[in-house]
C-alpha cells in the first residue's frame, strides 16, 4: 500500500511511522530510484511513502491495520500529539481513526472477538 507525503518530509514521516506505530525501515530497491518517501513493514504490512511537491492528504481514502495492541498505539499516536477519532463499531473489532503528521487518515482494528 501507498500514502503519500509531502516532497521533503521524511524525517517527519520516519519519527510517525517508526518512533510512533513501530514500523521499520526497510530498503528500497535500486531499481527504483531515489524518488523520496520511504518504504517500511511492520509483520506482514508493507508500507510504502511516495513524496509529492503538490501534495493533498488522504482524508478520506485510507488503509487499515489489525493490530494486537490497539489501547499501547492510541496511547503512542496521543503522546505524538496525533489527533484520534472513534470510529463507527465493526462487529468483532474495536476500532479508530488516526492521523499522520500530515492529514492522512489511517484506520487502526484490534479484533475484540
Amino acid at each position: 500500500m501507498q500514502i503519500v507525503i509531502p516532497d521533503g518530509e521524511e524525517r517527519r514521516a520516519r519519527e510517525f511511522y517508526v518512533d510512533v506505530l513501530g514500523f521499520t525501515e526497510i530498503v528500497r530497491p535500486e531499481s527504483l530510484g531515489g524518488t523520496g518517501g520511504g518504504w517500511f513493514r511492520n509483520g506482514a504490512v508493507q508500507l510504502h511513502l511516495g513524496a509529492a511537491r503538490d501534495f493533498h492528504p488522504a482524508s478520506k481514502a485510507h488503509p487499515a491495520w489489525i493490530v494486537p495492541d490497539l489501547a499501547d498505539l492510541v496511547a503512542r499516536c496521543e503522546t505524538a500529539g496525533r489527533t484520534i477519532e472513534s470510529a463507527v463499531p465493526l462487529p468483532g473489532f474495536e476500532r479508530v481513526h488516526v492521523y499522520d503528521p500530515f492529514g492522512n487518515r489511517l484506520e487502526l482494528m484490534e479484533r475484540t472477538a
